[in-house]
């Protein structure tokens, strides 16, 4: 299938490049030329000036940028997606975003009588270098089932959610979860330290029993060693908990962990550690 993907950054890259490991004509777009370039250097495929270059004549685009104003911008902007995207054409959203700007895209999208999906995904840099992602999608089951298998070949678990909004909405749960677990985690493993114990073999017992989680399986050990410099960073983390948190003023939840958990990690922020990964909380606690 002719594909377009537009942002090639930590996530976007990778999945990009299994899009055309798959074998599909992948033409890609990145506001730094010189990405896009290294890109073509590790895959085979095409590099466009602007979005709209990039999507001419793609069957399914893909975007996968920083933010709502990164998304608005190579979407509907000068020479955006919207410029180029022809009639039939599906738009896929792996951008953190609002649900607002999804239904927003998927309204411009109707008009041109064109398909939008949210899609959002979870798994870190890992999981999309190694073709596991989970995937959260919100839109029209049609559009989905056009989707869903060319975006199998970068996700493992893919899930229609429901109407457009639905995917993002649902990676906000997921990073509530995620952001609760961490500082759980980093108060237990520096209870562990403080009480003289062997860490590494406590986590080694209780990570198979219901304390586990994948933060425990995968971070416990950088975290007792004092690295930082995996996953998602915490930059990132408040970006979306300011989405998170929007979205819950607007909705009348109630999230008061989640808000003290993003003021940890403004703590962290200020301790120079914006680009630190998310457990990263454990060197708050340590200082």
């Amino acid at each position: 299938m002719k594909v377009a993907f537009i942002g090639l950054g930590v996530m976007g890259y990778p999945m990009a490049g299994h899009l055309c490991k798959s074998g599909h004509e992948v033409t890609v777009y990145n506001r730094t030329t010189k990405k896009a370039k290294s890109w073509l250097d590790d895959y085979s495929g095409s590099y466009a000036a602007l979005p709209a270059e990039a999507v001419k004549g793609a069957e399914l685009v893909f975007t996968c940028v920083g933010n709502d104003n990164d998304l608005r911008e190579v979407t509907c902007g000068e020479g955006g997606v919207f410029e180029g995207l022809e009639s039939g054409a599906i738009l896929v959203d792996h951008t953190t975003a609002s649900a607002e700007i999804a239904r927003a895209l998927n309204e411009v999208a109707k008009s041109r009588d064109c398909g939008f999906l949210d899609a959002p995904v979870s798994g870190g840099q890992a999981g999309a270098e190694n073709g596991v992602l989970s995937i959260m999608v919100g839109g029209h089951e049609n559009h989905f089932a056009k989707a869903e298998p060319v975006m199998s070949c970068y996700g493992k678990s893919i899930r229609l959610i429901g109407e457009s909004g639905a995917g993002q909405l649902s990676k906000m749960v997921n990073q509530i979860c995620i952001g609760g677990l961490l500082q759980g985690l980093s108060e237990a493993v520096h209870f562990a330290k403080k009480s003289g114990l062997d860490a590494e073999q406590v986590f080694d017992v209780i990570q198979h029993g219901a304390a586990g989680s994948w933060q425990m399986v995968n971070r416990h050990q950088t975290m007792l060693a004092g690295e930082y410099d995996f996953g998602f960073a915490v930059d990132w983390m408040r970006k979306d908990f300011s989405i998170v948190l929007d979205e819950a003023r607007k909705n009348g939840a109630k999230l008061p962990v989640t808000a003290l958990v993003d003021q940890f990690y403004a703590d962290v922020q200020a301790m120079g550690g914006g680009r630190l990964d998310t457990s990263s909380l454990l060197k708050r606690l340590e200082e």
